[in-house]
């Protein structure tokens, strides 16, 4: 629906103008008190009612009502509910869907005229320009909405935010990114580091459990999304990657919510990066509500964070967390960590929100590595000294059994304990499609062959590449190179090929001796490691066609579909509900040509077994001899008589998913940095033997870059990955002590 501006009656231009005013001039005075410099954050005038609309909501109704609103027309409000303390979900619901179709009824009837109206029908009538078409009011009427009230949660949120803001507002200054964006938990989650959302977002950032994993630890004992600081490092990361994409913070604040790839689509399809526009006018399955208005939301809670006293009166903010860290060098019993500390165990727990239930009840140990805070008073040296040997472990508990919890899936789970989907299956005797329900009790496999730390093996999702044997090299290629597979390690390479482990190290510029990923090519004499190797050719199996047609394609998790949903929408309005691929700027559509940009990691066998054709039909259609090689980057044209582009879609969706959940449930990204290209260097050279990146990657943070084409000077963002740690053994038992 594409939305374009109305005409307004005088005395609502007077309204809006005055409100305008008011907004500039707060606006002006924020910048003189933020930067010197204009805002990076524009607030265009054509949004300012809407952004208006925010303002209320965030300061005039709390979560006991809302706002019957117009969902295009944002500042066409038809009436502010208020309920009672003790009135159920269900009458409220009730009452909000009796509201909507008494407003739809109303503008129904206003479209067929507007003789003999009541003094209500003449008021909403009133809410709309006196050119307001047939047609328009027709469609208002399917624009109901209703929007609950945050402004209570929003004051709990201001007093909060002292905890951690200023700290917040250092990381984002360290890491070259505007202040403001510190004001961003107001939207997400009310500065609450234990929100959870019905669509599965947690912390104070609200990441999802797919996107958080690219920069944070998320495991069965510690899930850093819960972390104020933590989850703040990779809020920035994600929003600095975004930026480094889209160049203009209107559209990186969206991403957000809606993912650098949904924005790139956005302005490609537009032909202009003018926020406002897009708001007005893009239109996308995905587009949703949300979305649209992630960025207005932002710019409400922004100019309110900046003059909370404008709005609600005198503030007072709790005082900074003065709270110490340390690092533990041992897996540690919590119960012995609280005797030790001689703390408040609730006092401990409000510091350490990331620790999970299973910490604090005992059944697991706080995990060796574990940065852990702790009152300011505290001795920690004396503290840790405490602490006997018989309780310093090596190791963390073995788990016997997962009591699964709303929103797993199996292969989450297996994911979390570091075993195949399909182990975990057979374990659990569980058929496909595999159905959970909450509070099942699964059996877990005691041991685990391959350190977890190093190589873990990986869930096996319906709709993905398995690679089951070791890739063939392209041909002649040298025999002295080795593909990385699934399950491998830097000792088992080495031996295998009769090196140490320190040259094969040296070889492929390995830094840490457990930072290889599945598909990695390594060099294994000093000839191989100075050249570069051709792309290897993997062959999909027959069965990726059949289980990858059952993978819906990806869908925005936006605004509540049920009223209900939207009265008990979490601690938010607007979520920032990233998607499985939300921080992925891949774009993996069809375009109308029948053309896609190839990724790095396809093959032409890929295309040909997600679309049931064979790869000879491609060559001739593309022009292609068996000896050319697909570029990354370029275009290719597909043959789509056999299969409609949302099934091929979601099938190259899953591929790519799967390979991204692989690796970062290995790695995480730690920040970025700039590299110049220099005479000599290719996309092989800086990806694989100069950095250790995959390339797939690299190309997610140049997704404009033409890295087959590099020239000297061209600047390309580089992500620096490491090694997540988790519990890399489960091979003692609780009662079993397992002391150092």
């Amino acid at each position: 629906m594409r939305l374009n501006s109305i005409f307004f009656r005088p005395s609502q231009m007077v309204a809006i103008i005055l409100a305008c005013g008011y907004a500039v001039a707060a606006f002006a005075a924020q910048g003189e008190t933020t930067s010197a410099t204009a805002s990076p954050f524009v607030r265009p005038p054509e949004l300012e009612r809407d952004i208006l609309f925010w303002q209320r909501v965030y300061t005039e109704a709390g979560t006991d009502g809302g706002f019957i609103h117009d969902d295009a027309y944002l500042d066409v409000v038809y009436e502010r509910l208020t309920f009672s303390a003790d009135i159920s979900s269900a009458a409220r619901a009730k009452r909000v869907d009796a509201a909507k179709d008494k407003y739809a009824a109303i503008l129904r009837k206003l479209a067929g005229g507007t003789d003999g109206l009541t003094a209500e029908e003449q008021r909403v009538r009133d809410l709309w320009p006196k050119s307001a078409s047939r047609n328009t009011l027709v469609a208002a009427a399917g624009r109901v909405r209703f929007q609950l009230g945050q402004a209570n949660r929003f004051k709990e949120g201001l007093v909060r935010s002292g905890q951690w803001r200023p700290q917040i507002q250092k990381i984002f200054e360290r890491q070259g990114l505007p202040t403001e964006l510190a004001a961003l938990p107001h939207v997400e989650s009310s500065f609450n580091p234990y929100a959870y959302s019905k669509v599965g977002a947690a912390g104070m950032w609200q990441f999802m459990r797919s996107t958080g994993r690219r920069f944070l630890r998320i495991d069965s004992s510690v899930d850093e999304r819960l972390d104020p600081y933590k989850s703040s490092e990779a809020a920035a990361s994600f929003l600095k990657q975004n930026y480094s994409i889209l160049g203009k913070w209107p559209l990186a604040l969206t991403a957000y919510n809606h993912g650098p790839a949904g924005m790139r689509r956005a302005v490609d399809r537009l032909g202009t990066d003018d926020i406002a526009v897009i708001v007005r006018e893009y239109e996308s399955r995905t587009f949703g509500f949300a979305s649209r208005n992630f960025y207005l939301a932002f710019l409400a809670a922004l100019e309110i964070d900046n003059n909370p006293e404008k709005f609600f009166g005198g503030i007072r903010r709790d005082a900074q967390d003065n709270s110490q860290a340390f690092v533990l060098p041992d897996y540690m019993p919590m119960p012995t960590l609280v005797a030790a500390l001689r703390a408040d165990t609730e006092q401990l727990k409000r510091l350490n929100p990331s620790l999970l239930p299973a910490v604090w009840s005992g059944s697991r140990r706080v995990p060796r590595g574990f940065e852990l805070r702790a009152p300011p008073t505290i001795d920690l040296s004396q503290a840790l000294a405490r602490v006997p040997s018989s309780e310093r472990h090596a190791s963390q508990v073995v788990d016997t059994q997962h009591r699964v919890q709303r929103g797993e899936t199996l292969s989450t789970i297996a994911t979390r304990y570091g075993v195949s989907q399909a182990r975990l299956a057979e374990l659990n005797t569980l058929r496909q499609p595999y159905r959970l329900r909450v509070g099942q009790a699964l059996l877990l496999p005691q041991t685990s062959s391959t350190p977890i730390a190093i190589v873990a093996e990986q869930p096996r999702v319906p709709g993905v590449v398995a690679v089951t044997q070791e890739p063939r090299l392209a041909a002649g290629e040298s025999s002295r190179r080795y593909i990385v597979r699934r399950g491998d390690s830097v000792s088992r390479i080495a031996t295998k090929h009769g090196l140490s482990e320190q040259a094969l190290m040296q070889l492929n510029n390995i830094k840490q001796s457990d930072f290889i990923y599945e598909g990695q090519v390594l060099a294994l004499d000093a000839q191989t490691a100075g050249a570069e190797p051709a792309q290897p050719v993997i062959t999909p199996t027959p069965a990726v066609v059949a289980a990858a047609s059952q993978s819906a394609p990806v869908t925005e998790a936006a605004e509540p579909t049920s009223q209900r949903e939207a009265e008990d929408f979490g601690p938010t309005l607007v979520p920032g509900a990233q998607t499985a691929d939300s921080a992925d700027p891949s774009d993996y559509a069809v375009g109308d040509d029948n053309a896609i940009r190839v990724e790095a990691t396809e093959t032409l066998g890929h295309y040909a077994e997600w679309l049931g054709v064979s790869a000879a039909r491609l060559r001739e259609l593309n022009n292609m001899s068996r000896q050319r090689p697909l570029i990354v980057g370029r275009r290719v044209r597909l043959d789509f008589s056999r299969l409609d582009h949302a099934t091929f879609e979601a099938r190259r969706s899953a591929y790519h998913r799967q390979l991204q959940d692989d690796f970062f449930a290995q790695f995480r990204i730690a920040g970025s940095d700039v590299h110049k290209v220099k005479a000599g260097d290719s996309i092989w050279v800086i990806a694989q033997k100069r950095y250790n990146v995959p390339i797939w990657l690299l190309r997610q943070y140049n997704p404009d870059v033409d890295l087959e084409a590099l020239r000297p000077g061209t600047a390309i963002t580089i992500p620096r990955i490491e090694p997540v740690t988790v519990d890399a053994t489960r091979t003692e038992t609780a009662a079993s002590g397992g002391a150092r």
